[in-house]
């Protein structure tokens, strides 16, 4: 059984709430749990302490058990100062679609140039014979 320390919404329609809470991580995100860890209230400005309340002893107790934390609470815990969180960096998903494509072309020409200069090191693809229709009688 591995277990998780993540989020459970909570709250109603268009008002959420969200209890941290260790669960199984087959559980439903707002179903069986094992134990309630805190609650984190994200209407509320991040300035003001009631936002986020975490037991940290019973965090830490459970992550000695096994217990891994999700992403937002891993977050939390950064900020808490218990555990760091590593560094991110997906560059690609920041850049449009379009300068993308026009990167990747570039990246080609570049890439197709280099064998060339090496000295042909790569033979061409022979291409096809256009296929003609069967003449009709």
């Amino acid at each position: 059984m591995s277990l998780v320390i993540r989020l459970a919404r909570a709250g109603t329609k268009k008002r959420p709430v969200y209890h941290v809470v260790v669960a199984d991580n087959r559980a439903p995100r707002d179903g069986r749990f094992i134990e309630r860890l805190g609650y984190f209230n994200p209407l509320l400005p991040k300035e003001k302490t009631e936002r986020l309340k975490l037991d940290l002893e019973k965090v830490q107790a459970w992550m000695k058990k096994g217990a891994q934390p999700s992403d937002r609470v891993m977050r939390f815990l950064d900020a808490a100062g218990i555990m760091k969180r590593p560094k991110r960096n997906n560059p690609e998903k920041a850049i449009p679609r379009k300068e993308r494509k026009a990167k990747e072309e570039e990246a080609a020409k570049t890439a197709g140039a280099a064998p060339a200069a090496e000295g042909g090191a790569k033979a061409p693809k022979a291409e096809k014979p256009a296929e003609t229709a069967p003449a009709a009688s």
